[in-house]
């Protein structure tokens, strides 16, 4: 039995590729890991001061995806756990691959107008993990 790491950050595109990750996990005899990753990157783009906890409210968010994919996985009885963690994709995803012994690295497909990736972009995150780690990575 192996192990599946799965990149999620909520939405309707993120709920097919926890589906297929799913499906992928019980197909193969593994257990799931679904990491979220808070990425605060974006914050030094913006003008002015923070008066929210920007890092603490986007890992509540975080947990809360989580815990609905963990659900979602417990319902096709497939143990999943989760990870939330700070820092840029694909730097945890290298890391938490690394460190958790996984098998497999999931990333979900982009979807259309609606995602802040694209295929090209997202092929190369693949390519790097991969290529760096020696873990097998898929975009499903």
């Amino acid at each position: 039995m192996g192990r599946i790491l799965c990149a999620t950050r909520g939405g309707e595109a993120s709920y097919r590729t926890q589906d297929a990750a799913i499906a992928l996990a019980q197909e193969r005899g593994d257990t799931l890991l679904f990491i979220y990753a808070v990425n605060l990157h974006f914050l030094n783009k913006t003008a002015g001061a923070a008066v929210v906890d920007v890092e603490g409210e986007l890992t509540k968010m975080g947990k809360f995806l989580l815990l609905m994919a963990q659900e979602r996985a417990a319902e096709q009885d497939v143990i999943a756990e989760t990870i939330c963690c700070k820092g840029e994709l694909g730097e945890v995803l290298k890391k938490t691959a690394r460190e958790e012994g996984v098998a497999l690295v999931v990333l979900g497909r982009p979807a259309g107008d609606e995602s802040v990736f694209e295929l090209s972009g997202l092929q190369a995150l693949a390519d790097e993990i991969q290529n760096e780690t020696g873990i097998e990575t898929s975009i499903i």
